[in-house]
């Protein structure tokens, strides 16, 4: 298990937390600006600034992660940013964290851990020719049209968990261009931009955070959040598996129980998605009693 991997991987999930409570409280200070004009908007807000800079710092630990592990390994730990963010957005709102919230923020790290001991994953490769990509463009491509084209057609609450898939799908795409980014990156900045993949992750980055604002204007952290989340490794699994050759090494029962894993990775995202936040308190004073 190459822990390096993991703990650079936790490093980033905190610092995603962050930023995404700090930048959904600010896109949804403008509910009267859409598209373009929203990020036009957040473009000259201080706080967004600095949280889309704790953002980059996150991401620079998740590429230092990719390149110590395989996307099996890294992309499953940055579902903890759940387990930080919806806390901290709580506790930034003025509101305690409910017992079901608690529950599954460990299920899913618990989910986590066992994939992670269970799956042993390895191998893979770092780059592959373009034509080895086409399926997964293809694949995330017509996902993207379909539920981008139902999103804007339905009302706010639906279209902030539409926008997070969206965001969700390429976020996770992004992450696979990440490790073939970071591969070229070793030789060289000028070897780096002599292949089409770190203009594709600039692309695609680019969009993914256009779409996670506006599922943020359409909804709190709890709905706009959660689908971004649990879709980005399960997007780059996919890539991983499909495109870059990487292997999960499971067996008979094994199976069973990664299968497991990824069915409590669902609900518990779903649970938190549909949780409600108790009455506003003081998260401060609050005795354990009340925050279980």
């Amino acid at each position: 298990m190459p822990w390096l991997a993991v703990l650079l991987a936790l490093g980033a999930a905190m610092l995603f937390a962050v930023g995404a409570v700090a930048q959904q409280q600010e896109a949804a200070k403008h509910p009267d600006v859409h598209g373009p004009k929203l990020m036009a908007r957040l473009l000259t807000r201080p706080r967004w600034l600095a949280a889309t800079t704790g953002n980059a710092l996150g991401y620079a630990l998740q590429a230092s992660a990719l390149a110590a592990g395989s996307l099996i390994v890294v992309e499953p730990l940055l579902v903890t940013t759940l387990v930080f963010a919806l806390p901290l957005g709580a506790r930034w709102s003025g509101r305690s964290v409910s017992r079901s919230q608690v529950v599954w923020g460990f299920a899913l790290a618990s989910a986590l851990a066992l994939f992670l001991i269970v799956g042993d994953p390895e191998g893979g490769v770092d780059v592959e020719p373009l034509r080895d990509w086409w399926s997964s463009i293809a694949t995330c491509g017509a996902i993207v049209l379909v539920v981008g084209g139902i999103s804007m057609a339905v009302g706010p609450p639906l279209r902030a968990v539409g926008f997070a898939i969206v965001a969700g799908i390429a976020i996770g795409f992004g992450s696979a261009l990440t490790k073939s980014s970071v591969h070229y990156l070793a030789r060289g900045v000028g070897p780096l931009f002599m292949h089409w993949e770190p203009y594709a992750l600039i692309g695609v980055a680019t969009f993914g955070i256009f779409m996670q604002q506006l599922a943020f204007q359409s909804g709190p952290l709890a709905v706009s959040y959660p689908a971004t989340m649990v879709l980005d490794p399960i997007v780059a699994v996919f890539v991983a598996v499909n495109t870059l050759e990487e292997e999960v090494q499971a067996s008979g029962a094994e199976w069973l129980l990664i299968a497991a894993c990824a069915l409590v990775l669902v609900c518990g995202t779903a649970a938190l998605a549909r949780a409600r936040p108790p009455a506003r308190t003081d998260f401060l004073f609050m005795t354990p009693d009340e925050l279980l």
